[in-house]
């Protein structure tokens, strides 16, 4: 396997996430694999399940084999499942408990993460509190403000427990509860990423090179997330600071 990108480097030589599923698919045949790692590494934004997710399809088709079951996928990442999925979804268990989710309205986020790892077990170590019930909406939110509004009726219930272990998070919230046309700021997963939701690509664009100037030590980027299980078209455009 070959691993290049800008978090080449935090993957190290150890066994990842993409590998073990090559290995889970098939441990009898071989492929030539070539990982471009452009997330950073334990951010709380799936990037390991989704390069797993990735492997899989890909090997899939190439040795004309079925896809694992999900209960079996999750054994390596309880997002990776969801992943896999042809559209959004409800996710239940430890990530093998699927149900479909109404469609998602076209809007946009921006994610920011301070460039330091923040391991998922650690998270979930601290966290000492019981966690929130299911709280899932039948219909689909009509835009970008319904979906914001329907967050906001919820919380992620490790964000206690991760910014004890790295207080920096509570600056990255404020950062983008700040930018004008943010809709609402949370963190993402088990953290250190956070997401601010825009219902305007240009905003989102302009609060992202705003906050890359600011504090160039994170990760920044704007991107669409899915419409209707699609994800949204978004021209690159520069927009001024």
């Amino acid at each position: 396997m070959a691993i290049e990108g800008p978090f080449a480097p935090a993957l190290g030589s150890t066994e990842n996430l993409a590998l073990k599923a090559a290995r889970m698919l098939d441990s009898g045949r071989g492929a030539a694999i070539r990982l471009v790692k452009n997330l950073p590494v334990a951010a709380g934004i799936g990037g390991g399940s989704a390069d797993a997710a990735a492997a899989l399809q890909g090997l899939a088709r190439l040795w004309d084999l079925p896809l694992p079951a999900p209960a079996a996928t999750a054994r390596l990442g309880a997002d990776l499942p969801v992943c896999l999925a042809p559209g959004p979804c409800f996710v239940g268990g430890t990530g093998e408990e699927l149900t479909p989710a109404p469609g998602l309205p076209r809007a946009y986020l921006l994610l920011v993460n301070p460039r330091r790892p923040l391991p998922t077990a650690d998270v979930f170590r601290r966290h000492s509190r019981p966690f929130s019930g299911s709280a899932r909406w039948p219909e689909a939110p009509a835009d970008a403000r319904a979906l914001a509004a329907l967050l906001a009726e919820r919380r992620n219930d490790l964000t206690e427990a991760a910014l004890g272990l790295l207080p920096e998070i509570a600056e990255i919230l404020q950062a983008l509860t700040d930018c004008p046309g943010c809709l609402l700021a949370r963190m993402s997963g088990s953290g250190a990423t956070c997401f601010g939701l825009f219902e305007d690509p240009f905003a989102a664009a302009k609060s992202a090179a705003a906050l890359q100037v600011g504090a160039p030590h994170w990760w920044v980027r704007a991107t669409p997330i899915a419409a209707g299980g699609a994800v949204a078209e978004l021209k690159e455009q520069t927009a001024p600071v």
